[in-house]
């Protein structure tokens, strides 16, 4: 069993390597590069493939691939948002992804970004920077009591939910289309998304971007919204209208914004530009200049667990694949393109 592995970073070799140590039996090689149509030549040969990136996978790439005999592809990450479904299904691939890795990661920074906000952070770390430690006036809120309303309750939405009832005394409001039979006993949900938007002081999103969900927080999400609501966005980037955003801060509507991620990150995060005035995109630089505004470059997940279970899971799943073996990581492409 021959197993090619796309775009690993340096962080992730040492888990690959030592992965690779406790199963002989499956010969590996890989590449820091991405899968694309030039990179897929190196997977001649093998049987199954194990990719991560945050590009779109071309559709001659995946064409490749199928001309070599290669029908299993497992990606070491939840989102599969850069697939075209047509194509996996045109070429007959099965996919599969690591929906859970390490929940707690993602929801602890997400309550780290609510908690730097309230505390007014930003606000102290530019104070700090000009040798001025005085307090007041950048007097900060307390999280006990407020309205959290969490959309999406899976495994890192409700891991957040409980941080914030449990560990800080929030009064959680949860919608979900498929709630966590694990929360319903707490009498978190609500009916509707509207109900959530109206009800609460601090809106943490936690749910995948299928195609129906984009743009979810537009300009008619916001205005339901409590005046000088605060958003949290460690899920998907497209989830939120980013001008709405912008709109919805200059107004005051939104009165903070802690984002892991952004609509079209692509081409911006993981690159060093040297200063926020050189990256190539307006929206960006209006965000990242305002001291109401966390920005933190898609790194939620980014713990050193995570990433070791990412690629033990990948792996994992891609040689019962290989082995004619049921997983449930199973990514069910057909019945998703049906629907859009």
């Amino acid at each position: 069993m021959k197993i090619y592995v796309f775009g690993v970073r340096g962080d992730e070799e040492a888990p690959l390597k030592k992965w690779a140590s406790e199963n002989p039996d499956v010969d590996i090689d890989y590449t820091t590069d991405i899968l694309t149509p030039e990179t897929a030549d190196n997977a001649k040969g093998f049987d199954g493939v194990c990719t991560v990136q945050r590009t779109p996978y071309a559709r001659e790439a995946l064409k490749k691939l199928h001309d070599f005999g290669i029908s299993k592809l497992s990606v070491r990450n939840v989102g599969t948002d850069g697939f075209d479904y047509k194509d996996l299904n045109d070429f007959g691939f099965t996919l599969t992804n690591v929906p859970v890795y390490s929940p707690n990661a993602i929801a602890e920074h997400a309550s780290f970004l609510v908690g730097r906000l309230l505390r007014r952070v930003p606000e102290f770390d530019k104070k700090f920077e000009h040798g001025n430690f005085q307090w007041a006036p950048t007097i900060g809120t307390e999280i006990s009591g407020k309205a959290v309303g969490v959309i999406g309750t899976g495994h890192i939405g409700s891991v957040f939910a409980r941080i914030m009832q449990f560990g800080y005394g929030a009064k959680v409001i949860a919608y979900d289309i498929d709630p966590n039979p694990a929360l319903e006993n707490l009498g978190i949900y609500v009916d509707s998304l509207d109900e959530l938007l109206e009800q609460s002081d601090i809106i943490s999103l936690h749910t995948p971007l299928e195609p129906q969900d984009y743009h979810m927080i537009d300009a008619d999400a916001i205005s339901k919204m409590k005046q000088g609501s605060y958003i949290i966005n460690c899920a998907r980037g497209g989830l939120v209208d980013t001008d709405a955003l912008i709109d919805g801060l200059d107004s005051g509507k939104i009165a903070c914004a802690g984002l892991d991620v952004l609509d079209h990150e692509n081409g911006i995060f993981q690159k060093d530009f040297g200063s926020i005035d050189a990256v190539p995109n307006e929206k960006f630089k209006n965000l990242a200049k305002r001291d109401n505004v966390i920005i933190t470059p898609h790194t939620a997940f980014y713990t050193k667990k995570a990433v070791h279970n990412m690629i033990y899971e990948a792996m994992d799943t891609q040689v019962a694949l290989l082995s004619g073996k049921l997983t449930k990581n199973i990514v069910h492409t057909k019945k998703v393109a049906e629907t859009v």
